[in-house]
């Protein structure tokens, strides 16, 4: 079965169930990852909103732990990109929160996952490595930044990050993902060298399955130049 049908599927299924949204609580070591679907929007306290809960999607971190790097390229090649993340806490106005445990987690240019495949859901096999996974500490302005490639896609997601937040004792605090805009991500798939052969990705950010309803708090702002590579900026809301 193709990833996209998977997605389909398991969408459907929890429609047609009238399940409750998923909470993103954490499923490391799982044998049957769960599907990335919607499971929440953020709530808001003034002008402090929560940043919206979403699923690990089917190939979450293993061992986070032992991933402690900001630079998580290893072996892949691509755009040159850095991922700036920086965690507030609605329980104390947004202030900037120290000490977090953040992990990131996002496929290659060719829509693969470490850690996974040889399987119907990614045929490449790639269940020994451990590329584009990573885990930081905020500093005291909040903020992880990790060193990586621009990631691609795969079909029946829109591009993402994958993003799961703990506070410094290791209690889970946050699993969400990160959106980007889709007219970069538009000229990267059908200009740049290892990603314009699979061309533009085959859903937008509107009708994915986890960003159509929240997207707006889910964007990440990107800049810079497929000459001189990309940075994504994005500001998360915990509850800590």
């Amino acid at each position: 079965m193709e990833r996209k049908d998977f997605l389909k599927k398991g969408f459907t299924a929890l429609s047609l169930m009238a399940v409750a949204p998923l909470t993103g609580s954490c499923k490391k070591d799982t044998e049957n990852p769960t599907p990335e679907t919607d499971s929440g929007s953020g709530t808001s306290t003034g002008s402090c909103t929560s940043s919206p809960s979403e699923t690990e999607g089917p190939f979450p971190t293993k061992s986070p732990s032992s991933l402690v790097t900001n630079d998580i390229r290893a072996d892949r090649t691509g755009l040159p990109f850095t991922i700036k993340l920086t965690i507030q806490n609605k329980t104390n106005s947004c202030a900037a929160l120290s000490g977090a445990l953040v992990d990131i987690w996002h496929c290659d240019a060719d829509g693969n996952y470490s850690e996974y495949g040889g399987t119907q859901m990614q045929s490449t096999n790639y269940a020994s490595v451990h590329f584009l996974r990573g885990r930081q500490t905020t500093d005291s302005a909040g903020l992880v930044t990790f060193t990586s490639i621009f990631p691609g896609w795969y079909s029946g997601r829109a591009t993402h990050i994958h993003v799961h937040i703990y506070n410094s004792s290791g209690k889970s605090l946050l699993v969400t993902q990160i959106a980007f805009p889709e007219d970069v991500t538009n000229t990267i798939y059908t200009t740049a060298t290892n990603y314009y052969k699979k061309g533009k990705q085959d859903t937008t950010n509107a009708r994915d399955n986890v960003f159509s309803d929240s997207v707006s708090l889910e964007l990440g702002t990107l800049t810079g130049s497929i000459s001189a590579g990309y940075v994504i900026m994005h500001t998360m809301v915990v509850s800590a």
